[in-house]
């Protein structure tokens, strides 16, 4: 199946968004300018933005997004992951040119962005509430390579004026989801 690996992220982000208390939803994350609240809406609104803009081949705008994090999140999510991987298997979605604000991927590149974005915000929400990060080893370290091949240091920059932080040094030893998160940025 084609969304394997993006369905394995979906899983760790569940398992972890599972385990987010109402009451740690104004707490700080990894991501300085995000709350608890605002990663759990990122997840969520970010799999239904996966979903339109495969469906659509390119971004549609749409209404501001409710605030998920009020809701069933974990509900919110799983209904937007099932529209998003439905998205990334329908016939030709792979190979189908998607057009974003930075660049045109195919569909099979799209998902990889997917699946990294989920892996890794899984990641700020487990760190954000105390639970354990060593996310899904083989699958970090997967996206791990992965995004040291894609992502160029015009990507990189001040937090909420480009999608990377300056590259962290993840301490020795560092799980590979770690890893990967200082690599994206993210204070291990």
């Amino acid at each position: 199946m084609a969304t394997e690996t993006y369905e394995r992220a979906i899983g760790v982000a569940k398992g972890v968004l599972g385990k987010v208390r109402p009451d740690q939803l104004d707490d700080p994350t990894p991501c300085a300018s995000w709350k608890v609240r605002d990663v759990i809406n990122h997840l969520v609104g970010g799999s239904h933005f996966f979903a339109s803009a495969t469906e659509a081949g390119e971004v549609v705008p749409g209404d501001d997004p409710p605030d998920f994090s009020t809701g069933d999140y974990v509900k919110s999510f799983d209904e937007a992951t099932a529209r998003s991987v439905a998205a990334f298997n329908a016939p030709g979605a792979q190979e189908k040119i998607i057009s974003l604000p930075f660049g045109k991927f195919p569909g099979a590149g799209f998902m990889g962005l997917a699946t990294t974005d989920t892996m890794t915000h899984a990641w700020d929400l487990a760190k954000a509430t105390g639970q354990p990060t060593d996310l899904d080893p083989e699958l970090s370290a997967q996206l791990h390579e992965g995004a040291k091949r894609v992502i160029q240091p015009a990507f990189r920059g001040p937090d909420q004026q480009s999608p990377f932080g300056p590259e962290q040094q993840a301490p020795e030893g560092a799980s590979a989801a770690d890893q990967l998160a200082a690599f994206l940025g993210r204070t291990v």
